[in-house]
């Protein structure tokens, strides 16, 4: 009994994406920091996204002398979906393009971060474009499963 509970407590832990900051949801990767973000580029490419900039952010802290974990910054989007979301609330575009930030955590594990839509739309108190958040939504969890597992 006491392994079916663990392997339960296991699983969820691995397929469940957990909430570190409000409204940033966090998705464990299987991959190092640059393999998930090159998987998570070139998935972003292949569903039409413009992938805008990556950014990666250990390297550039290497060169002023901070020593930072592996870190690295994808910003992307797609103006067929987020330019509805400017029209529903002109403030989100503050938020917009999406970025995904993949980082490895003080025990080595590998983590991508996005913006929680559904934050989102409360953040900006955004009223209609319900269709737009969900589709958002099940796009970054579907890409983010994509990059982060086998």
């Amino acid at each position: 009994m006491k392994k079916v509970i663990l392997s339960l407590v296991v699983l969820l832990i691995s397929v469940v994406p957990s909430m570190a900051a409000e409204g940033v949801i966090n998705v464990q990767s299987n991959f190092a920091v640059g393999e998930t973000a090159n998987r998570m580029d070139r998935i972003l490419k292949e569903k039409g996204m413009t992938v805008f900039n990556r950014v990666k952010h250990s390297e550039g802290a290497s060169k002023v002398g901070i020593e930072l974990r592996a870190t690295e910054l994808i910003i992307f989007g797609n103006p067929k979906v987020g330019s509805p979301l400017v029209k529903c609330q002109q403030s989100i575009a503050i938020d917009l393009p999406q970025k995904a930030l993949i980082w490895e955590d003080e025990k080595g594990v590998v983590f991508i971060s996005y913006n929680d839509p559904k934050y989102l739309k409360m953040r900006h108190d955004v009223t209609g474009c319900d269709e737009v958040f969900t589709k958002v939504g099940k796009a970054l969890e579907g890409i983010t499963k994509s990059a982060s597992s086998k």
